[in-house]
């Protein structure tokens, strides 16, 4: 894993901006703290920070191969989990190799097949390659959106990065937003492609972006499309097991340590099961990972969201497959540093964060690092088999919006944008906003031949989650992991998964009644009968009253200040919530005063023009 950064310049001659190209670079570094390198032509410069993760002495970047027609360069973060069979047909289409990397392969593949090699690829990856025959680059996404890839056109080309600090290191990024940014920060439905700061872009899911001399044009490779299901329920259990055992098989590939994350769900105990027995096969036990926050298991009072603990789950899933486990146990106090706020927000280069939920991600992540570079996820499961509760209530099914906006709505839970004052509230028309890209969402969905209108509204559901919610979860995990240099792999976003699941209907998927009936049923023999049937949870959130108390005196501390963020946000809202008791007040109303906090430290910390006229 590794970030990626560079500028295309028709007009310049960019081997006079090396500076440039450097601290574009160095932007990445967290991404990639094990080595750096940058290639230099007249219009075109690339830069590359490394995470060693398979041939750590052959792989470095950014790689290049002379044709007879010119140079074709490459600079890529990511993962090819199929770059040992498409070495193999390379090699008999006459193509020698000097590495052991998969980077090579794409390189190799990109010779061999243009732009094309994409369809070819199985990962996670995003990717920027010079070719100098036709004097044009090429940027290119993973389907599901893995790895993010931004990019921002200037008069004669563009500039392009990992993350978008990469780009405003170069002294022509635009460090701005605009209502549309500030729609897409606090509306939780980001459009596809948008990126929050003015004339910034994600290349696409599944995208590919050239820019030439004749300007800059996209298109995808790969889009979630309607297709027929003919296996009965046996064979798509059978199916779904059988793929994500080769999944999780060519996940572990890595010539560094490898570990699993555990919370005792459902989700990540199959992929720690599957990882357990395969590397068992190998002579190695795997290493599992959890968190947990002091005192919170001993007192733990269950909820609507929450009705157990993860440690005893993840503790008997550890014993029952024999991993060699180990609980992260947090202090609220390191949750609530304002060092620590500022960490997670450099991170994610936006204000939308999920506050002590991410705090605690980045300290475990920052404490899996110690021990290992490579870890697997179960993330994106709940997408992909409808494991959210909210996939079997009737009036969620039934609701004319986002499904996880549904939820907010039924269940009265206030959000960050109903901090503003009247006057952004106002301007920002968040209701209509989230109206028209709902509506933009769900005409992309393509209807099966004679599916029932029940069987229709359940695969927009499933639609709206793999395309639009899930990318945001995708985003955050990305972020906090890279930003201390953890590769985290992805397994339930293998896309011959996503393709095959989102096809099957919708009374096979919950053919017992329960969320993930399919997966459940995949792995009955992997598990013990507690957690196969254990009741979703989601990641878990500190109820420390304590962490409460600390953010409101940083909220009172904010409210002595001229602070910019009272721009937007209501003061006097602010300074009511700041009189209540700590220790009876409202998860949401904490979470407000969590993003009022973030919002004053992204102000800070990147000084954006706003234009809200």
């Amino acid at each position: 894993m590794c970030g990626i950064a560079g500028w295309v310049s028709f007009d310049r001659d960019l081997t006079r901006h090396q500076a440039d190209l450097d601290a574009m670079t160095a932007t990445m570094a967290c991404r990639g703290p094990d080595a750096e390198g940058t290639w230099f032509d007249r219009h075109a410069v690339l830069g590359h920070r490394r995470l060693s993760v398979i041939d750590i002495e052959g792989g470095s970047q950014p790689m290049s191969v002379r044709t007879g027609d010119g140079e074709v360069v490459i600079t890529y973060s990511g993962e090819a989990y199929n770059f040992t069979e498409l070495r193999s047909e390379l090699i008999r289409r006459g193509h020698r190799f000097r590495t052991r990397s998969d980077t090579e392969v794409v390189l190799l593949g990109y010779l061999e097949w243009g732009e094309a090699v994409a369809e070819r690829l199985n990962g996670m990856y995003a990717f920027a390659v010079w070719d100098a025959r036709a004097g044009k680059l090429v940027m290119i996404r993973d389907r599901m959106g893995i790895k993010p890839l931004y990019y921002s056109s200037t008069a004669d080309g563009v500039l392009f990065g990992s993350e978008p600090k990469a780009i405003f290191a170069n002294p022509l990024a635009d460090r701005a937003v605009d209502l549309d940014g500030l729609r897409a920060l606090f509306s939780f439905t980001q459009p596809p492609g948008g990126a929050v700061w003015c004339g910034m872009r994600e290349v696409l899911p599944g995208g590919v972006v050239i820019v030439d001399r004749a300007g800059l044009r996209e298109r995808r490779y790969w889009t979630l499309r309607t297709r027929a299901h003919t296996d009965d329920r046996q064979t798509s259990v059978d199916t779904v097991r059988s793929l994500l055992e080769d999944i999780v098989r060519r996940q572990l590939v890595a010539d560094v340590p490898r570990c699993t994350l555990l919370s005792g769900g459902l989700d990540s105990s199959v992929t720690t099961a599957l990882a357990a027995a395969q590397l068992a096969e190998q002579g190695e036990q795997v290493r599992s990972f959890a968190v947990d926050f002091v005192g919170q298991t001993d007192n733990f009072v269950g909820d609507a969201l929450r009705g157990t603990p993860d440690a005893p789950y993840a503790r008997e899933v550890a014993k029952h497959v024999g991993s060699q486990h180990q609980n992260i146990m947090l202090k609220h106090s390191a949750m609530a540093d304002p060092d620590l706020r500022r960490a997670v927000i450099t991170a994610r280069d936006s204000p939308l964060t999920l506050g002590d939920m991410d705090a605690s991600l980045y300290l475990l992540f920052a404490a899996i690092r110690e021990h290992s570079t490579v870890a697997l996820s179960g993330e994106s499961a709940d997408e992909v088999f409808g494991g959210y509760t909210w996939f079997h209530q009737p009036e969620v099914q039934a609701a004319n919006t986002f499904p996880w906006m549904a939820v907010f709505v039924t269940g009265a839970r206030a959000q960050v944008s109903d901090r503003f004052n009247a006057e952004i509230t106002a301007a920002l028309d968040l209701h209509g906003y989230i109206r028209d890209h709902y509506a933009d969402a769900v005409a992309e969905v393509e209807r099966a031949d004679g599916e029932t209108d029940h069987e229709r509204r359940m695969r927009v559901i499933s639609y709206l989650h793999l395309t639009r919610f899930v990318r945001m979860l995708l985003d955050r995990k990305d972020r906090i992991s890279m930003a201390v240099g953890l590769e985290v792999r992805v397994p339930f976003c293998d896309h011959r998964l996503v393709e095959y699941v989102y096809n099957i209907p919708w009374a096979m998927k919950s053919f017992d009644g329960r969320e993930k009936s399919l997966l459940r049923a995949a792995s009955a023999d992997l598990l013990p009968e507690s957690v196969l049937y254990r009741a979703k949870a989601p990641y878990p959130a500190t109820r420390d009253p304590l962490y409460t108390s600390v953010l409101l005196q940083q909220a009172k501390e904010l409210l002595t200040t001229d602070d910019p963020v009272f721009e937007l946000v209501d003061r006097s809202w602010l300074d009511g919530v700041t009189r209540q008791d700590s220790a009876t007040m409202p998860i949401d109303v904490r979470n407000g005063v969590e993003r009022v906090l973030d919002l004053s430290t992204w102000l800070d910390i990147y000084r954006p023009e706003l234009r809200l006229l």
